[in-house]
């Protein structure tokens, strides 16, 4: 088989004196092999072994840098120092330190646990950047000491000819020298399905997509033979830097941000609560060590401390139900940023498309369709084809074609000729059938098809016949032509002078076509309020037709070169009214994620290639298939079992579910612990004995957040999960401001009624008014936990057992022998009359504000608008 070969340079014997810092940059496809050999200071035969190990300790190995991490430890402190983890920590250190080593250790243990779960799901960009290395090839096969030897991956250097064959994977990013029916795989880099033809000559596109003449690591050859020029290697080379961009640190995402936020607005509300009880009982005379005491069972008694062991089953409970709907999830706090997000950008090929190149017309010469073309191609591609994806389209389609015919010569497909024939013999008797590029297969035709009959092929026919490929193209359809020739005279070999005066059959059109369910997800999430964007690296023709086909605006699709040539600012501007993006590279893939997050988009990105690796790390939410590359399922943050928008639908709706049920833990601890907490800091003040001792404030707060523990299961309010929902501060601050005082309104008419009706004693009075804020607190979760009626939206069996149960124990306790070692005793029956009235009246009073303090609970994100 000939090689194409571009001019070869006379070998460089000496060592260069000086070798630059690094290999060439850029486009370094658009500068000619002379260029790049004298700015790598080398020939076109090869190094020799000594300055090939001196190249290796110049540029390093050809492998990535491992992400730099500080171990376990410091993944555990940098979770510690976040406020609401600060406040756990110290409540929990206050209560060993006050005698209730019990309760200390559960909110120590709660914190350890969860801060543990977060930390095992660290480490995902590392992760992503070693299933990089293990993703290219082991050995290499380079040019040294004038001959071919195989060397350790490793130790490919820039300036070493590299020799790759059919099946090998690409270890560096070369200049092609020679080739020979030399195709290679791009589709995880590029995006780009179809095999591409790799050959010698120049190239004026800066585009790595459109580089005929280059070779990138990672990519698959798939046919024929190659020698090229290694110009980059490591993390120069564009696989690299898709390494490099996944060991960077990754922002916060929306979660870990609200959560930080939910932390800040809490430690300032303890802190200002428990300075002025201190300093004002202080003020007053009060006993310092009393004061001291009640005011860290206050600040015990404000903390969340079940919010992160609540958080984490929710969103293990949320994970295990995406699991039945085919969704693995990798980082748990994910599920609540899918629920979140405003824009899914995700990839074309093998997302919005089945990755399976199809046969999508077969037409005539005038553009009629007509199924003979794809017959007689079908029959070349069964008796002499390649096996290649445009092959096993043609046999997909008519499995059958073959049948009845039988080879009797062939001339395999040629890249320099750009067209395969095959003699086949058969029920039209002996047939030569071509096919190939249509300029290349028309070249060679003197008629056309046309009704049945032979007419002559002239120049405007063949001008016809270029025009209806370019329509074709405009459709995103791929063409090649068929012709076709009566053999005379014996059966024998085929020769170069054989394919001539052929008759001109038609075209075969592919097309990767969009899976069937993607229209209807689409326009699922829309209605959601999630925003489809396309994020391609193929052509930008094929981008827009698949967009126009599954719903999206498609007038206007903006190229990597347009990209590249706009500013930030420019960019976030463009995004906003752009769905569809082709021929971007990977870190424009993540420049537009970044655009639309300045935009305060909260943004999910599906892919499933190594080019789509940056725009899944930079997103807030990184989502995978099954059957991606490894690097990018281990940089998404979830892995859909199943590659379709339906799923990812499901998993929004789920995400939204959760996030509405750890709403509900914190909106409950708003109106119940501060308005309790409030309470008791004016009643210290107020009265002449402490209204609730620490030990009772300690075993008010467990009892309370025992109850919640079927929150988790609850059900969902289908009008939470009808948008994106991320966590209002101001509105949860608004709840915490009305429930709050209500709360204590009817804690101070308990005090009333306890002291001036009931006259009672400071003993029956702590345990009267425990009674009532155990009953309104856990009562009035069945009110708030719905914006609806508490009897027309009822709680789960789980919730309602919990929260029962934990009742049952409040009530019971100060009557039972062991009531005394918390210092109850047991209240009048004037004085438990007067707190049922008082808890009834509470329940009533919440439903009727719930409706106002509640309409703006939940926040949508800002809608990315055009």
């Amino acid at each position: 088989m000939e090689m194409t070969a571009a001019p070869a340079l006379a070998h460089d014997t000496a060592p260069p004196p000086d070798l630059p810092a690094s290999g060439p940059t850029g486009a370094f496809w658009t500068r000619g092999l002379e260029t790049l050999c004298a700015e790598l200071k080398c020939g076109s035969d090869g190094l020799g072994s000594a300055e090939a190990v001196r190249r290796l300790e110049r540029y390093g190995p050809n492998s990535d840098a491992g992400a730099q991490g500080g171990g376990a430890l410091r993944a555990v402190l940098r979770r510690l120092i976040e406020p609401l983890a600060l406040i756990l920590l110290a409540a929990g250190l206050v209560s060993v330190a006050t005698g209730d080593v019990g309760g200390g250790a559960i909110i120590v243990a709660i914190l350890g646990l969860s801060v543990g779960l977060d930390t095992v799901q660290e480490g995902h960009a590392t992760r992503a950047a070693q299933a990089l290395r293990h993703a290219v090839a082991l050995k290499a096969e380079v040019r040294r000491d004038n001959g071919f030897v195989t060397v350790p991956v490793e130790q490919v250097v820039p300036g070493d000819i590299l020799r790759v064959r059919a099946g090998d994977i690409i270890p560096a990013d070369a200049l092609v020298i020679e080739s020979a029916a030399f195709t290679a795989a791009e589709a995880a880099l590029t995006g780009e399905p179809y095999p591409v033809e790799k050959r010698p000559g120049l190239v004026s596109s800066a585009e790595p997509a459109e580089a005929f003449n280059a070779l990138f690591r990672g990519a698959v050859a798939r046919t024929g033979e190659a020698t090229a020029l290694v110009v980059a290697t490591g993390p120069t080379t564009m696989f690299g830097a898709v390494a490099s961009s996944l060991a960077e640190a990754q922002a916060p995402s929306p979660f870990q941000r609200d959560l930080h936020a939910f932390g800040l607005v809490v430690a300032r509300l303890t802190l200002g609560l428990v300075v002025a009880v201190l300093a004002v009982r202080v003020v007053l005379g009060r006993p310092v060590l009393d004061s001291l005491l009640f005011s860290v069972a206050l600040a015990v008694g404000l903390t969340p401390e079940l919010l992160p062991m609540v958080t984490t089953v929710t969103l293990s409970r949320g994970a295990l139900r995406m699991a039945a709907r085919k969704v693995i999830v990798k980082r748990l706090a994910a599920i609540h940023d899918l629920g979140a997000m405003t824009v899914l950008c995700t990839d074309k090929t093998g997302t919005l498309t089945s990755a399976e190149i199809a046969l999508a017309r077969s037409l005539d010469p005038t553009g009629r369709d007509d199924a003979r073309p794809a017959s007689l191609a079908a029959v070349a591609a069964d008796l002499g084809g390649d096996r290649g994806s445009l092959d096993a389209a043609l046999a997909h389609a008519h499995p059958d074609a073959g049948r009845g015919w039988e080879r009797a010569g062939q001339r395999a497909f040629d890249y320099g000729r750009r067209t395969g024939s095959v003699l086949a013999r058969g029920p039209e008797g002996p047939l030569l059938i071509l096919k190939g590029a249509p300029d290349a297969v028309l070249a060679l035709c003197t008629a056309r098809r046309a009704g049945g009959r032979s007419e002559p092929l002239g120049p405007e026919g063949r001008d016809e016949a270029l025009g209806q490929v370019r329509i074709l193209a405009e459709e995103g359809l791929r063409s090649i032509a068929i012709a076709s020739r009566a053999w005379t005279g014996p059966l024998r070999p085929l020769g170069a002078l054989d394919d001539c005066d052929l008759v001109f059959e038609g075209f075969c059109a592919f097309a990767d076509p969009p899976k069937p369910t993607a229209a209807a997800a689409i326009a699922r999430l829309a209605r959601a309020g999630v925003r489809l964007k396309i994020l391609s690296g193929d052509d930008p023709v094929v981008v827009r037709r698949l967009a126009g086909l599954v719903g999206l605006r498609a007038g206007t699709v903006l190229s990597g070169s347009e990209v590249a040539g706009l500013s930030d600012a420019a960019l976030a501007v463009r995004v906003r009214k752009v769905d569809a993006f082709g021929r971007l590279t990977p870190d424009q893939k993540a420049r537009v994620v970044r655009a639309l997050q300045s935009k305060s988009a909260v943004v999910g990105f599906l892919g499933d290639g190594i080019n789509d690796a940056p725009g899944l790390a930079q997103a807030d939410i990184g989502l995978s298939v099954e059957g991606a590359t490894g690097v990018a399922q281990a940089a998404a943050d979830m892995i859909l079992l199943a590659s379709d928008l339906e799923v990812v639908a499901d998993g929004v709706d789920e995400g939204r579910r959760t996030f509405a049920n750890i709403l509900k833990y914190v909106r409950m601890g708003a109106s119940s612990n501060f308005g309790n907490m409030l309470s008791m800091a004016v009643a210290s003040v107020a009265l002449p004995f402490l209204p609730m001792l620490p030990t009772q404030i300690l075993l008010n707060n467990l009892l309370y957040d025992l109850s919640e523990v079927g929150i988790p299961f609850d059900r969902v309010d289908p009008t939470a999960t009808a948008r994106p929902q991320v966590w209002n501060m101001a509105a949860l601050l608004r709840f915490a401001g009305v429930m709050g005082p209500l709360s204590s309104l009817f804690d101070l008419l308990t005090f009333g009624v306890l002291l001036l009706l009931c006259g009672a004693s400071a003993e029956e009075f702590r345990t009267a008014w425990f009674l009532e804020s155990m009953a309104t607190q856990i009562l009035v979760i069945f009110v708030i936990r719905t914006s609806g009626r508490p009897w027309q939206d009822r709680p789960s069996a789980t919730l309602t057992v919990s929260s029962l149960a934990a009742l049952a124990a409040a009530l019971t306790l100060p009557f039972s022998p062991a009531g005394a070692w918390f210092g109850f005793q047991a209240p009048s029956p004037s004085a438990l009359l007067g707190i049922g009235l008082i808890t009834v009246a509470y329940l009533v009073a919440v439903e009727m504000v719930k409706p106002w303090v509640m309409c703006q609970q939940h926040r949508s994100p800002r809608p990315l608008r055009a």
